[in-house]
Parts: structure tokens; sequence; C-alpha cells
């Protein structure tokens, strides 16, 4: 009995486990009855009726990612590739139009990308794509989003991820930039220069000033030496011509004594014979007394009165 129960035995095992299916969380399964629609399955343990019943697809509810490169061209004729990144999923309550209105959810997204991209950009110039590609990333995804509706897919958002001109454009484009920035540099160079030459100017003409009070302030203090000295020597019977004679003729061998004690010096006075001192004293003495005697006879020529 027990054999001929065992064939019995084995067909339910199997139509039982037939019948059972699990579905994964975030996922949706499509049953069929003879080819058509039954019903839709949500996740967990389900039953189907063998052999009639069969799980005609399962639909990731998932978001999900597709990106899609296009090339075009600008407004400026310049060649670019465009990554756009669509994030999209399945909605929940369509399921069905899902799974029976698209056979290739994917190349549909592409076309509608391709089309608003190609139909964007060629109206901006190649540095508008970059400042305004979520501008283009909207306009993709509201297209999308009115497109894929019907057919039960919900866009969650689109990203122009990268934008990529031609090589050479690139190259150009970094030769401008870095010729740009050596301008920059360049003119930085120039004013840093102007302002050190000019501050120099300024640190020079500031010493000169301070040079030429000094030398004035020893000028004047040389001067009041030489006035104090020729009034001693006033009181002691020398008169202001001898006197000033002394002076110089005492300078004179003062400066022969400052030469004479520097050992590496390469200075050389001139005259410098033994009798300089009493021939400059001579000198002096004797343009004195013609200064006196001219001035004199200034005196007597104005005070006498003409014929």
């Amino acid at each position: 009995m027990s054999i001929i129960l065992m064939p019995f035995l084995f067909l339910a095992i199997v139509i039982l486990i037939t019948a059972l299916f699990t579905v994964k969380q975030q996922s949706a399964a499509i049953i069929e009855r003879f080819g058509k629609f039954q019903s839709i399955r949500q996740s967990g343990l389900q039953i189907k009726i063998p052999l009639i019943d069969r799980v005609a697809g399962r639909l990731s509810l998932k978001i999900q990612q597709l990106d899609v490169i296009v090339e075009t061209k600008t407004l400026d004729d310049v060649f670019v590739r465009l990554k756009i990144s669509v994030q999209f999923k399945v909605i929940k309550d369509k399921v069905y139009d899902a799974f029976y209105k698209l056979d290739y959810p994917h190349d549909q997204i592409t076309s509608y990308v391709f089309d608003v991209v190609r139909a964007e950009v060629p109206k901006m110039k190649l540095d508008d794509v970059f400042v305004k590609k979520d501008d283009i990333a909207i306009a993709v995804k509201t297209e999308l989003n009115d497109a894929m509706l019907d057919y039960g897919y919900d866009i969650i958002k689109t990203l122009v991820t990268d934008i990529d001109p031609d090589a050479q454009v690139k190259a150009a484009m970094n030769r401008i930039n870095a010729s740009e920035r050596e301008k920059i540099a360049a003119q930085f160079e120039g004013d840093a220069q102007r302002i050190l030459i000019v501050e120099k100017a300024k640190a020079e003409a500031e010493s000169k000033r301070l040079q030429g009070q000094g030398i004035a302030d020893q000028r004047r203090e040389i001067a009041r030496g030489l006035e104090e000295s020729v009034e001693v020597l006033n009181r002691v019977g020398i008169n202001s011509q001898e006197a000033s004679a002394l002076i110089v003729v005492t300078q004179h061998y003062d400066t022969l004594q400052s030469l004479g004690e520097e050992t590496n010096s390469n200075l050389i006075l001139l005259p410098n014979a033994p009798q300089v001192g009493s021939n400059m004293l001579n000198d002096m003495v004797a343009s004195f007394t013609a200064s006196n005697q001219i001035g004199e006879a200034m005196k007597q020529a104005r005070n006498t009165p003409k014929k």
C-alpha cells in the first residue's frame, strides 16, 4: 500500500514546492495565468496554482542609477561630452505599467536624455555649460518625469556628473588660464618692484637730507669753534688775520698727523712739502692784507666826492 502511495506523495510534494515561492524585499513579482496577467505579489512567502500560474517576471523597487554619456556641440562650436546620471525607481502602485508598457526602460530613458541634452547644450557657450550644468540637469529631470510617469517610473534626480570638452579645447583653456595667471603675477611683481624703487628713493632722499643737515651742523660748529679760537688769540695780542692763518696751519699739521696714524690709508695730501705750512701762512697773510687794502681803497673811493 505504501509503495502505491509513494508516487502520489512525491507528486504532492512537487506540487506543493512549485506552488510556493518567495519575493525579496523591495521587489515585486508579476503572476500570469495562462499568459494573462493575474496579480502582483509583494515581498514574502507567496502561493500560486501549480501548472496554471507562473511568475512572469520580477521588478526591483529600489532606486536605480543609469549613466548616459552624450556628445554634443555648444553654441561656440565646441564638441563636449556630458555624463548624465539618472536616478529612478519603479512606482509601487504602477508595477503593472512598468512591466507591461516598456520592454527596455534603460533605452527609453537614454533616448530622452539624448534628446533633452542635445536641445539644451547647443544654446549655451562652453563656459555657460559649466556654470549652468544644474539647469541642464533640471531640464532632463522635467522631461523624463513627464514621459516616464505614464510607464510607472519615477525620476528621483538627475545629475550632470562630468563635462569633458575636446582635448585640444582643454589644452587651449589651460593655456589661457596659465597666461592670465602669469599676467596677474607679472602685474604684482611690477607693483612690488615699483614700490621697492619708490621706497628706496624715499630712503635715499631722507638719507641725503639728514646727511646734508649733519654737514651743515658740522660746518656751523667748526665756524663757531674757529670764532672762539680767534677770540682767544685776540686776547693775547694776535690779530684776526694772524689767528686765522695760525689756525689753518695747525689744521694742516693735524691732518698730516691723522694721515700718519693710518697704516693702510691710500690717501695722498698734495702739496705735501715741508715748506707748505709756511707758504700757506704767508699766502693767507698776504691775501688778508691785500683784501684789507682793497677794502680801504673802495671805502675812500665811495667817500671822495665826485668833481
